[in-house]
């Protein structure tokens, strides 16, 4: 049963529910009519099994690092409790299940997107976070992607509405990766990881892009309402709660303190779920 939770962790579960959570949304607000409830089912098997093979394959390829950072060193990898190859496989065998559900039981299009998802996650956004602070950016790429496979799934085109569920992921992404880079900064310093954070000590570049990335998001997320996706109750909501998203950012950037960034963080989680529940609701 041990063993069995340390496969479990080996998945990143808590990440993995975010992913799960927009790709049902991104599904429901896709479909033209009633819910294909078998459709749903297989493209949420696919796109978890993805996204844990995801995260068994990031944390393989990146033991080394875990066990220099405080937060990680006790993941299953660098604690031994799991060996290496073990890890490999079971991401493997989960990310090609994943792909292969929804290539037979969705449509080819989903199928290229979870691949997408995987290429970008594992081979690029991963090794990308021993050379470069972009890593960030890279990385918001297959945490977007999600969203759209659930449209893709339904509607079997990604159009306007998805690629404007795919904006709003990217662009939350930003302010809260940065915020965590900033929490965990002296852990990133420790690995040898070149994060904004670790390369901007005083944290300048990093509150600016915080600003940046929430400003752009704020007018993303009134789009739905523009494409009739979804309603008034909606554009009010995503209004008031991305102009607090801004307002935290802003708050990370004139203060550059540990209490701001953590502000920006727990806003963040706030806002996402939030942010689409109203989008779902409201769905026109």
């Amino acid at each position: 049963m041990k063993n069995l939770r340390d496969y479990i962790t080996l998945t990143k579960p808590r990440l993995n529910l975010e992913a799960l959570m927009t790709t049902w949304a991104g599904f429901y607000l896709g479909s033209p009519g009633p819910m294909n409830k078998s459709l749903l089912l297989y493209t949420l098997l696919g796109s978890t099994a993805v996204a844990a093979g995801c995260g068994a394959l990031n944390q393989w390829l990146e033991t080394d690092t875990d066990s220099l950072m405080l937060r990680t060193k006790k993941r299953p990898l660098p604690a031994g409790r799991i060996q290496s190859r073990n890890a490999f496989w079971f991401g493997m065998i989960l990310s090609i299940l994943g792909v292969g559900i929804l290539e037979f039981k969705t449509n080819d299009l989903t199928a290229l997107l979870g691949l997408c998802a995987l290429v970008s996650y594992v081979i690029l956004y991963t090794p990308l976070k021993k050379i470069t602070s972009l890593c960030t950016v890279v990385g918001a790429i297959p945490g977007a992607i999600p969203p759209i496979m659930g449209w893709a799934a339904a509607q079997n085109q990604i159009g306007p509405g998805g690629w404007t569920l795919f904006a709003i992921l990217f662009f939350w992404q930003m302010p809260h990766f940065l915020a965590i880079a900033w929490m965990y900064k002296d852990d990133y310093k420790r690995a040898g990881l070149p994060m904004l954070t670790v390369l901007d000590p005083e944290g300048h570049s990093v509150g600016l892009m915080a600003v940046a990335y929430a400003a752009a998001l704020l007018p993303t997320t009134l789009f739905p309402t523009y494409l009739h996706i979804s309603g008034s109750v909606y554009f009010c909501s995503a209004l008031v709660l991305s102009l607090a998203f801004l307002w935290q950012s802003i708050l990370l950037a004139r203060h550059k303190t540990l209490r701001a960034a953590k502000g920006l963080f727990w806003m963040s989680i706030t806002y996402l779920p939030l942010l689409f529940i109203i989008m779902v609701i409201d769905k026109r």
